[in-house]
């Protein structure tokens, strides 16, 4: 039997300048999302769209969760098949095209992890980021490809 997983968040609106949206440049974007029991994590939209250059905006907010899934399968994956993961980062990127309605959507994303390993086999590092993607919740959900340019290079003893 498949198992449920619920989540909540809370977000709040911060951007109200003292006129509400009485018109398009009359507010900020400016918003919280919390989590209970976490700090809060603040959030604008892209600096493109009136945004706040300082505070996450919902397109990174996606990019890094996509990324950080990824990486927790990848370490799990690595954990169980005797790779020794010593350092993992991800310089991630997403391309997102507005259309002529003023929406828009994701086209895609490209996940570039450069792990070290002290132990196990370079190729099964490398391959297991397949599976990692295969088994990511967050990867399963998205309507576009998430791409993947890894490299794997072992640590000099």
């Amino acid at each position: 039997m498949a198992k449920s997983h619920r989540y909540a968040t809370t977000l709040t609106w911060t951007g109200d300048t003292g006129e509400g949206t009485a018109s398009y440049r009359s507010y900020e974007r400016a918003y919280e999302v919390a989590v209970e029991g976490k700090p809060a994590l603040l959030g604008s939209s892209d600096p493109s769209f009136r945004g706040d250059p300082g505070r996450w905006n919902p397109e990174e907010l996606l990019l890094a969760s996509i990324s950080a899934c990824h990486q927790l399968w990848y370490l799990h994956l690595c954990a169980v098949n005797g790779v020794v993961v010593i350092a993992y980062r991800d310089e991630a990127t997403a391309v997102m095209i507005e259309d002529e309605t003023g929406g828009g959507r994701f086209e895609s994303v490209t996940l570039r992890p450069r792990v070290t390993i002290a132990a196990g086999d370079p190729e099964k590092a490398l391959a297991l980021h397949h599976e990692a993607n295969a088994k990511c919740f967050v990867a399963n959900s998205l309507n576009f490809p998430v791409g993947h340019e890894a490299t794997v290079a072992v640590e000099k003893g």
